[in-house]
């Protein structure tokens, strides 16, 4: 479902985009990409042609999102002015890592840099040394605030696009609204002609309507609520009586299947119950490993660097990793606890579940 003006229509090659050589030797030969997906197709046309209007765009996870973000940042930048130009807000530093990985794959071929600007790991004491010049940048709310306002060490006045990843979150008011407001006012007034990118694969009828009223001028690309699901993922419910029983049906039956599979995420409501869960089943003599977000930043590095290698095949997770995060081996999520609104604890959280399901089936692969 497509609203808004646009003389532009679907892509069908990345040729048609008028994208420069360097960026499509990154397309071709490092993303492997050989033609746009279904929402890139949608999206890019409107991206990057001028009058480069807003945008606020729902797809599916693994539909190839952030190859449209990624792809409208770099094509706008300019290699000659060493400034900050493009923008990418994440909620996660985990997301915003992977984000820039994707940047500076698609981008080897050009003289683009890029930085992420992320709670410091004690090997990386922090990006923000001294004026930031890297003309594409990823960060996180706490740290970009930081850099933007106290540091004053991030300069937003040359911003030609700024993203809003898992827009629906950052623009929730149990999420990052305050903090995304208040950018969004500071960048109207420093860089009034920036383009402003909200993607998401869900987006609450709440956030629907604050979007609406805040960014009233914008294309917008949604996907009806009942197509949402992904048609790759087999979903499967286990009914159990209690807690105790929702362990052994994990230990006993689920466990089994997961090592032998190719790699899998336990979703679990709390920081306490993923710790109490994985305790558990490494008493029972499973081998798995946990991440939260009370682990320090060089610790859940450290977790997520052994997952993506393979050297860890079953992590249990809060909702930390529910959004974006991205690895292709991962063929079964399950969902220990479901997931519940926060002011509604008996309610189910339906955007959420998406979102952790979303972990598999990347790309329209089978989950």
């Amino acid at each position: 479902l497509v609203e808004g003006n646009s003389l532009y229509t679907s892509a069908k090659t990345f040729e048609e985009l008028k994208i420069s050589e360097p960026l499509l030797r990154g397309i071709y030969s490092e993303m492997k990409f050989e033609r746009p997906s279904k929402i890139q197709a949608e999206t890019l046309p409107l991206i990057m042609n001028p009058p480069h209007r807003n945008l606020v765009a729902q797809a599916h996870n693994g539909s190839g999102k952030t190859t449209c973000f990624v792809l409208g940042m770099l094509s706008r930048v300019n290699t000659s002015l060493h400034e900050p130009q493009a923008l990418c807000v994440c909620p996660t530093r985990e997301l915003a890592l992977q984000n820039q990985a994707v940047l500076e794959r698609m981008a080897r071929f050009t003289d683009i840099k890029s930085t992420c600007i992320i709670p410091p790991t004690e090997s990386i004491r922090s990006s923000l040394l001294g004026h930031i010049v890297d003309q594409v940048i990823f960060g996180t709310p706490g740290s970009l605030e930081r850099a933007i306002v106290n540091e004053r060490n991030l300069d937003v006045q040359h911003l030609k696009v700024l993203v809003f990843d898992e827009a629906d979150h950052m623009l929730d008011q149990n999420g990052f609204r305050d903090f995304s407001m208040k950018l969004l006012r500071r960048i109207n007034k420093q860089a009034p002609s920036c383009q402003l990118l909200l993607f998401s694969a869900t987006f609450s009828e709440k956030v629907k309507n604050f979007v609406s009223k805040s960014i009233p001028i914008a294309n917008r690309v949604f996907v009806e609520k009942l197509e949402l699901s992904l048609d790759v993922i087999k979903q499967y419910r286990v009914d159990c009586p209690s807690e105790a029983a929702k362990f052994e049906v994990l230990k006993d039956r689920i466990f089994p299947i997961a090592e032998k599979l190719g790699q899998s995420i336990i979703f679990a409501k709390s920081q306490r119950s993923v710790t109490e869960l994985h305790e558990k089943l490494e008493a029972d003599g499973h081998k798995c490993s946990s991440i939260q977000g009370g682990y320090s930043p060089d610790l859940r590095d450290k977790i997520i660097d052994e997952f993506r290698q393979g050297i860890t095949r079953i992590l249990i997770s809060t909702d930390v990793l529910s959004r974006g995060f991205d690895v292709a081996q991962v063929t079964l999520v399950v969902n220990f606890d479901l997931p519940v609104t926060r002011d509604y604890p008996k309610q189910p959280d339906y955007e959420t579940y998406l979102h952790r399901i979303g972990r598999s089936g990347r790309f329209g692969r089978k989950g």
